[in-house]
């Protein structure tokens, strides 16, 4: 990320400084963990198996077997890239699971919201779930900017696009 994105991305998206500090672990799961594999885009799984869902973001399938989509596996090589083998640490909404058991999160890494980054540089869209819904002005934001530029699947992909309208 260049200086430039970096600055307009943290002008549309002031990060609390009280979000760091608290520990929200012990609502729905742990406050921090360790990344053994990244699944896709948008989920990864923790060190001892707790897999997890990023909160407001969904980004097209990148497997086969879901039915690959355009910039699926852009999305689930960036996300890889990013958190890896990496201490994230995890804040929550009101709802903790999904559907499939998965820990709803929002996933941070270097004081950085993975999800909210991927919406902001074109790699998935907004999915909000209620009734969690924190940050939806930053996280339909993000999308605004980065479709308005045409960034990632916003710009490589056809309609309809992976995610989103």
């Amino acid at each position: 990320m260049n200086r430039a994105h970096a600055a307009l991305l943290l002008a549309l998206v002031p990060i609390p400084a009280a979000l760091a500090s608290c520990d929200p672990g012990a609502a729905c799961g742990p406050a921090r963990g360790v990344v053994e594999r990244v699944v896709d885009g948008d989920t990864i799984v923790l060190a001892g198996g707790t897999r997890v869902r990023y909160l407001n973001v969904d980004t097209p399938e990148s497997t086969p077997s879901a039915g690959e989509e355009c910039f699926g596996p852009d999305a689930s090589t960036y996300n890889a890239a990013r958190v890896d083998g990496r201490e994230v640490q995890l804040t929550y909404d009101a709802r903790c699971e999904d559907r499939y058991g998965r820990l709803l999160a929002h996933v941070w890494v270097d004081g950085t919201d993975v999800g909210l980054d991927e919406v902001a540089r074109g790699y998935g869209c907004v999915l909000m779930v209620p009734p969690n819904d924190d940050d939806r002005d930053a996280f339909e934001a993000a999308e605004q900017v980065a479709r308005a530029h045409g960034r990632g699947l916003w710009g490589a992909c056809r309609r309809p696009w992976p995610c989103g309208e």
